[in-house]
């Protein structure tokens, strides 16, 4: 299985401080989807022990290990179906929050931990975009135009971006 870029899905957080503490965790085996693109369930999950793959339209994104890894964050945040798939690649467990949006709403420590999460993922992406600007610089080749992308992608303001290409539509 292919490792991917690697960008961190946890916000440390000091020991008793994490917003799922006391929480009842639930068990996946694995080869199990946990969260299906497309759907919409308003849980938020997060990950404390195994190891689940990541991938949006069939392509694999991410392997995450991490305990403490939050999934589900984006498909509440922006109030849109799972942007991608999570299958449980080992036997897993996590905690399962049933009413996410809730919690991210009402308990600080939830937003810093999810805002940390998020602002980590922008910081390597940006470092990545960077150092594609760097190697396709002033290059004719096809891949020059990915840094006109991803820095359109990175700062991307106001309405909901829906992905895809010109290409599909012809």
């Amino acid at each position: 299985m292919p490792r991917c870029y690697p960008i961190s899905m946890t916000a440390p957080v000091a020991s008793g401080e994490a917003f799922w503490s006391g929480r009842p965790e639930t068990a996946f085996a694995a080869g199990s989807t946990i969260l299906t693109q497309g759907e919409t369930t308003g849980r938020l999950f997060v990950l404390t022990g195994g190891e689940v793959l990541i991938e949006r339209d069939g392509a694999p994104i991410a392997v995450i290990s991490e305990p403490g890894a939050i999934l589900g964050e984006m498909s509440l945040l922006l109030d849109a179906p799972h942007a991608a798939t999570v299958k449980a690649v080992s036997d897993c467990r996590a905690v399962v929050i049933e009413n996410g949006g809730a919690i991210i709403k009402s308990d600080p420590r939830a937003i810093m931990a999810v805002s940390k999460l998020l602002a980590r993922r922008l910081d390597a992406l940006t470092g990545y975009l960077a150092d594609l600007k760097k190697q396709y610089a002033g290059s004719d080749e096809h891949f020059a135009m990915v840094h006109d992308v991803l820095g359109c992608l990175c700062t991307h303001q106001s309405r909901p971006f829906e992905a895809g290409s010109d290409r599909e539509h012809t």
